[in-house]
C-alpha cells in the first residue's frame, strides 16, 4: 500500500469538516428529543452516501489517468472555491458570535431530519472524495477512517460545544489543500512535474485563501448585535 500524505490529509480534512457539522446537528437534535436513535439516523445518512462514493471512486480508476486527473482537478477547484466562501462566513461568525437557534427543524421528524443531515453533509464530502479515490484509493480510505474517528472522539469530548469550535482556519487549510491538488493535477495532465511543487503551491494558496477569507473582517471593528 502506497500512502500519499497529501491525498490522505485532503480526505481527512474534508471528512472531519463535513461530518463535524453532521455531528453537531445530531447532538442538537438529541438534546431536544432525548432519543439516541438520532445518532443512528445520522450515521445511516452518512453511510448511504460514502459507500457508493468509494465504489464510484474505484470504478473511475479504470479510465485513463490524464482524464481522471482533469476530472478530479475540476471537482476540487469547484469545492475549494466553495469552501473559501464558507471560510469567510466562519471568520465573520467568529467575530460576531454564534446565535443559538433550533435550525427551524422543530416541525419535522427528528429521524428524517437526522437522516437528511447525515446524507447532505456526507454528500458535501463525497464531491471531494470521489475525486481523490481514483488518484490513491488507500490514502483516501485511510483519510476517511481517521476523519470519522476524529469526529467521534471530539464529539464525545466536546458534546454540544463542537458547533462552537472555530472552523475558519481549518476551512482555509482544507480549501488551500484542495486548490493545490487541483492546480497540480491540471498541470500534471499536460507535463510531468515533481511532487515537491505541492509545497510552494500549498503555501501560496493558503496565504491567498486566508487573505481573501479574512479581508475586512478580522481587521474591522466588531459588529453590533443588530448586524
Amino acid at each position: 500500500m502506497y500512502l500519499n500524505p497529501g491525498i490522505f490529509l485532503a480526505a481527512l480534512g474534508i471528512t472531519t469538516l463535513e461530518l463535524a457539522e453532521a455531528s453537531a446537528v445530531g447532538i442538537a437534535l438529541y438534546a431536544e428529543s432525548r432519543r439516541k436513535l438520532v445518532f443512528i439516523a445520522v450515521a445511516v445518512g452518512v453511510i448511504i452516501i460514502l459507500v457508493p462514493t468509494a465504489l464510484a471512486g474505484r470504478l473511475l480508476s479504470i479510465f485513463p489517468l490524464n482524464y481522471v486527473r482533469v476530472f478530479s482537478a475540476t471537482l476540487l477547484l469547484y469545492f475549494g472555491l466553495r469552501l473559501m466562501r464558507s471560510a469567510r462566513r466562519s471568520f465573520r461568525y467568529q467575530r460576531e458570535g454564534f446565535t443559538g437557534n433550533n435550525e427551524g427543524k422543530q416541525e419535522k421528524s427528528f429521524m428524517v431530519t437526522s437522516l437528511s443531515v447525515g446524507s447532505v453533509e456526507a454528500f458535501e464530502a463525497a464531491i471531494v472524495l470521489v475525486a481523490l479515490f481514483p488518484n490513491n484509493f488507500d490514502s483516501t480510505l485511510l483519510g476517511i477512517f481517521f476523519g470519522i474517528v476524529a469526529v467521534l472522539v471530539f464529539s464525545f469530548i466536546l458534546h454540544s460545544q463542537i458547533r462552537k469550535v472555530k472552523q475558519a482556519v481549518m476551512k482555509v487549510s482544507v480549501s488551500a489543500l484542495l486548490l493545490t491538488f487541483s492546480a497540480f493535477w491540471y498541470v500534471e495532465s499536460v507535463i510531468i512535474v515533481d511532487d515537491l511543487l505541492l509545497i510552494p503551491l500549498f503555501i501560496v494558496f493558503f496565504l491567498t485563501v486566508y487573505s481573501i477569507s479574512s479581508h475586512g473582517i478580522e481587521a474591522g471593528k466588531p459588529a453590533g448585535k443588530g448586524t
